[in-house]
C-alpha cells in the first residue's frame, strides 16, 4: 500500500492509466467485464440519447464516446489522463465529440450550468476520494430533468474481499491497490477507494439528485461462452452497481 498521506486523486488516475493506456483500449472494447457486464446494464439506464447533449465523465480511451455520438449525441468528452484523451480523440475523430482533460475532483468549469442532457460516468468515481462535490458539479451542468448514469464497484463486493478491505472497518473509506489481469504484462498496478453504499447514496441525495434506478447488472448470456469462470461467478455476486439519477 502506498503511503497513506498520497491521496491525491488526480494521481492515482493519471498514474494508473498512463502506464497500460494503449493495451486497455485495445482489450476494454471486448473484455467480458466491460463488453458483456457493466456497459450493457449502464447503457440501458441512459436510454436514446439522439439529439441530445451529453457529457462523458471519466471518457477514458472514448469507447462509451463514440457510441454516444454514432447514436446522435453531442457529446463533451473528458479524462484526467493525457494518454487516454490522445486516444479518445482518435477514436472519435469526426464525429461530435470534443475531448479534452479535466479531473472529476475538480470544478468542470468549461462546462456550462444547465447545458446537458444526460451525464454517463462509467467506472470512474471509484478513483475520486470525495463524492458529494463531484454530484454536486454533475447537477450544476445537467438541465433540469437531466439524468446521470454512473457505475462504481460493488461495496459489498469490495468489502468482502480483504485485499480492498485491508484494516479499514465497512463504514471507512479506504484507498487500496490491486495488480490488474487480462490488459497483458506488466501487470498495471491500479489503486481505488472503497466505501459504504451510504456514502454513495446520500452523497448524491445530498447534491440533490433523485435516485430513479438502482441495478446490480447480471452478465449477458454471451459472456458463458467467452469468460465461463467470470460469468459463474457474477451470476451468483455483483461486481458493480449502476445508478440512474434525475436532477
Amino acid at each position: 500500500m502506498p503511503d497513506s498521506s498520497d491521496t491525491d486523486s488526480e494521481q492515482i488516475a493519471r498514474r494508473a492509466y498512463a502506464t497500460f493506456a494503449e493495451r486497455y483500449d485495445a482489450a476494454a472494447s471486448t473484455k467480458p467485464h466491460n463488453a458483456l457486464y457493466e456497459r450493457p446494464a449502464s447503457w440501458a439506464l441512459l436510454g436514446d440519447v439522439k439529439g441530445q447533449d451529453v457529457v462523458d465523465a471519466g471518457c477514458g480511451s472514448g469507447i462509451c464516446s463514440e457510441k454516444l455520438a454514432r447514436e446522435g449525441a453531442k457529446v463533451s468528452a473528458f479524462d484526467i489522463t493525457p494518454e487516454m484523451t490522445k486516444l479518445a480523440r482518435k477514436r472519435c475523430a469526426g464525429l461530435d465529440v470534443d475531448v479534452r482533460e479535466g479531473d472529476l475532483a475538480k470544478p468542470l468549469d468549461w462546462l456550462a450550468s444547465d447545458s446537458a442532457d444526460a451525464i454517463l460516468c462509467s467506472l470512474a468515481l471509484d478513483y475520486v476520494e470525495e463524492l458529494r462535490p463531484v454530484f454536486a458539479e454533475f447537477h450544476r451542468i445537467a438541465r433540469p430533468g437531466g439524468r446521470l448514469v454512473f457505475s462504481m464497484g460493488h461495496p459489498m463486493r469490495d468489502w468482502g474481499d480483504s485485499r480492498t478491505r485491508g484494516v479499514a472497518d465497512y463504514f471507512a473509506t479506504n484507498r487500496w491497490g490491486l495488480h490488474w489481469g487480462g490488459f497483458g504484462e506488466p501487470k498495471p498496478y491500479v489503486e481505488s477507494y472503497r466505501r459504504p453504499l451510504q456514502d454513495i447514496l446520500n452523497g448524491l441525495s445530498d447534491a440533490g439528485w433523485r435516485l430513479d434506478r438502482f441495478v446490480e447488472p447480471l452478465p449477458m448470456a454471451e459472456m458463458a461462452v467467452v469468460d465461463p469462470e467470470h460469468f459463474a461467478e457474477l451470476s451468483q455476486s455483483p461486481a458493480f452497481i449502476c445508478m440512474r439519477a434525475i436532477k
